[in-house]
């Protein structure tokens, strides 16, 4: 089983994305986690990205895909992706990757939370510059622009749907198993 969970910054996907690969035995993917880690240990990659995490901009592609590829493929039972794509374009260059390698996104998981409960979240979490008030509105923003059209494109190509994310964990945490377990019945009935 492989998973995509699409949400603005705030809106649960590690929260959710940690459950899922419990629940269903796949790996938890999370490029934000990735590049924080990376920053932290002050690798060649950190170093490259600080500013755009510091900025709350989005990383160049290509500096993800190379982080991001090792752990996908990796990843031979299913992943759980979070925070990755963040763009059509970087959607559509990665699965020109994996599909070759059969290890694209099966279903997509839109995370859908009032703009309002997105700011309460992260001030409240306050992990430093990354949440700042003018830092977030801006990572609101680029999602809103950037990320956004991800839901018209896989809309159109894999198995998508929305669940309301401001409720709590618990129960979005439901809705989206119920949803999985029903596609994997779909897919896997004669």
């Amino acid at each position: 089983m492989r998973l995509l969970l699409i949400g603005a910054p705030g809106a649960g996907k590690g929260t959710q994305a940690e459950r899922l690969a419990v629940r269903f035995g796949i790996a938890h993917i999370s490029s934000g986690d990735l590049l924080r880690q990376h920053v932290r240990e002050q690798t060649s990659l950190g170093q490259r990205v600080r500013r755009y995490v510091d900025a709350g901009d989005l990383v160049p592609d290509a500096l993800v895909m190379d982080m991001l590829r090792k752990p996908v493929l990796a990843a031979a039972s299913g992943y759980v992706l979070d925070g990755f794509p963040r763009t059509v374009e970087q959607a559509k260059a990665s699965y020109a990757v994996v599909r070759t390698l059969g290890a694209e996104v099966q279903a997509a998981i839109h995370l859908d939370v009032p703009r309002e409960e997105l700011i309460r979240r992260l001030l409240a979490r306050g992990r430093g510059a990354e949440d700042a008030r003018a830092v977030v509105e801006h990572r609101l923003q680029v999602f809103q622009e950037m990320t956004l059209p991800l839901l018209e494109y896989y809309a159109g190509r894999e198995w998508m749907f929305t669940v309301d994310g401001g409720r709590p964990a618990d129960a979005v945490h439901a809705d989206i198993a119920q949803r999985i377990e029903r596609m994997a019945a779909l897919t896997t009935s004669p």
